[in-house]
């Protein structure tokens, strides 16, 4: 069965890519407004129920321009680069006029600073999975991938620069790429407006 991302008139889409188990609290904020968004989930792995399942590099099962949002939390670095562009090209196809991607990954440079510092294992913040070293957030999630999660392998990575870089070139029109306390990199990409 094809499944698609057609919204009802009164509420927003969100497609929700990499989505893992069903959890509300996986939605950023901006999702929560009451009577506003209604969430779309894709993964890879149909065993977490996800409502269409496909790789966030061919999102076929998807019409073109029918969300208004892409929400990808920790997923681009889980591909090869050259597999970067395939995925970005595809939230953007994806995307209505004016709509948007919000995508967060582990932001490399300041992982960096903290590999020049001696600290590779050392953690650096604690995330709900538990502590994070700059070890994990170079090669991935290593607990996780030591319970045979092989997913949570990091296979790229981006700085600032090279994360804006990468949504430019795939077109977005507007593109705004922020560092959090968190050691990550949000960044948000508009598609232009119609007309």
């Amino acid at each position: 069965m094809t499944l698609t991302a057609e919204p009802s008139t009164a509420l927003r889409t969100v497609l929700h890519v990499g989505c893992g188990l069903a959890d509300p609290d996986k939605l950023p904020p901006a999702f929560f407004t009451p009577g506003a968004w209604q969430e779309v989930r894709l993964d890879i792995d149909p065993g977490v129920a996800p409502d269409i399942v496909a790789s966030i590099t061919d999102m076929g099962m998807v019409n073109e321009a029918s969300v208004d949002a892409v929400w990808s939390a920790h997923n681009l670095e889980h591909l090869f680069a050259h597999e970067v562009p395939l995925a970005l090209a595809e939230f953007r196809r994806v995307l209505r006029p004016g709509g948007f991607a919000l995508v967060t990954m582990p932001d490399l440079q300041r992982a960096a600073a903290l590999v020049a510092q001696d600290r590779l294992e050392e953690p650096a913040y604690v995330s709900p999975a538990g502590a994070i070293a700059p070890l994990d957030m170079l090669f991935g999630h290593g607990a996780a991938i030591a319970a045979g999660n092989h997913f949570m392998a990091h296979r790229t990575g981006f700085t600032a620069r090279t994360l804006e870089a990468a949504l430019r070139r795939a077109g977005f029109a507007t593109v705004r790429v922020v560092r959090d306390e968190a050691f990550a990199l949000w960044g948000t990409a508009f598609v232009a407006p119609a007309g």
